[in-house]
Parts: structure tokens; sequence; C-alpha cells
């Protein structure tokens, strides 16, 4: 398992770096990418710091961890440049806050988000086709989530990423220990969005190939 969107306490979530990175080893995963919400003011401190903590622990943690940011709530016209900047920055992952139905996300957040090019766009809520479509054109993966009030509309994600060719991805948005659900409530959850047992597979191949391609490497075990 793999959950390439998680948060610790340099954002909102509740646990430390390495607390969250042992409750997700506790849970079976083998990568987790620590993605904490960023917008201009906070994006070079995140970096800073897990990049620091990923350099001079993640040879001992018991699973690869990378590190990145999930930009949330920035205006539209600015999100291409920050994502831009967190490259710069170092992040091996941008994800970005799409627009979620349970939150006041802007309007156009989801577009720049696919223009910008980010890895991944998180819980995009009633993604356009438009959008769908572009996301399969440039290579972003589309998150079915596992967290509650996000996941309300996994089905019209599942559905938009079918009839476009779009990549998916299962992501947790890890903020607590018991975020880290299991294999078989993963499955459950997609299976439950639509997808069918062999489109579930490849959402999960799809994020040990994102985990690959940033290590330069094989996909990850």
């Amino acid at each position: 398992m793999i959950d390439l969107h998680t948060h610790t306490t340099f954002s909102d979530g509740v646990l430390i770096p390495a607390e969250l990175v042992r409750r997700a080893v506790k849970a079976g995963y083998k990568a987790v990418a620590l993605t904490d919400h960023a917008d201009h003011s906070n994006l070079d401190l995140i970096l800073a710091n897990i990049g620091r903590f990923v350099a001079e622990t993640g040879a001992f943690l018991g699973l690869t961890a990378l590190y990145g940011v999930e930009i949330t709530h920035v205006p539209p016209p600015l999100i291409p440049q920050l994502v831009e900047r967190a490259r710069a920055a170092g992040a091996q992952l941008v994800v970005v806050h799409g627009e979620t139905i349970v939150e006041p996300v802007e309007t156009g957040t989801n577009l720049a988000a696919i223009e910008g090019g980010c890895d991944i766009l998180a819980h995009p809520g009633m993604i356009t086709p438009e959008e769908a479509e572009l996301a399969a054109e440039r290579g972003v993966a589309l998150e079915i989530t596992t967290r509650k009030g996000h996941s309300l509309t996994n089905g019209h994600v599942a559905a938009m990423a079918r009839r476009f060719g779009a990549k998916l991805v299962i992501d947790n948005d890890a903020h607590a220990p018991e975020d880290f659900v299991s294999q078989d409530r993963r499955k459950k959850v997609a299976l439950g969005a639509g997808l069918s047992l062999d489109e579930y597979l490849q959402a999960e191949a799809n994020s040990r190939d994102i985990v690959a391609r940033i290590l330069g490497r094989g996909r990850a075990d």
C-alpha cells in the first residue's frame, strides 16, 4: 500500500513526521508522501523541514518516505507558479487541493492545477469533462480518496477518469493514525466508487509508478 497524500503537524495533521511514518509502517504501508498544506506563506518552511527529515531519517524508517506539498486554497492564477516554485525548492511530489464539494475551493482550481503540471489533483469534486481530458493528456493523476466528505464525489471522479483515460490513484489524505486504512478498505472504497477490480489494481499500480519515477528506478515493491 502507498499513500501519496498525508499531513503532519506542519499543517493540520496531528502527528509529527516521525510518528506519522511509524503509524503508516504499522498499518502495512510501503511508501508515504508527506504533503502538508501549503501556500505562499509556508511552502519553503515545509519543504526545508520535511526535506531534512526525509534526508536524515529516511534510511531508518522502514518504508519509502517522500516529501512534497499540497497546494491549498491558492488563487487559481497563482497555482502554476507555486507548483514551479515547489519543484525548485526540492518537492518530490506536488499535490493540489482540488475542488472538493465540502470546502469553498475557488472555481478554476482544478484547471489551474492541471495546467500547472501538478502530479496529483486531490479530491477534485465535480471535475468537468474538459478537465478530466486535460488531466489525461498531461499525465496528472486524479485521486480516489478514503477521506470522509471528500469521498462523496469518488464515483463521479472515477467515471470521468474512465471516460477520458485519466490515471487514478487511491489516497487516504491521512491526518491522524486512524486514517491509514487497510488494504481491504482501500479496495472497498475503490469498488464502491464504481471501479472494476482491474481498475482498482491499476490505480494501486499507478501509485507505485509515481514512487518509482521519483526514485528514478523500477517500480516500488
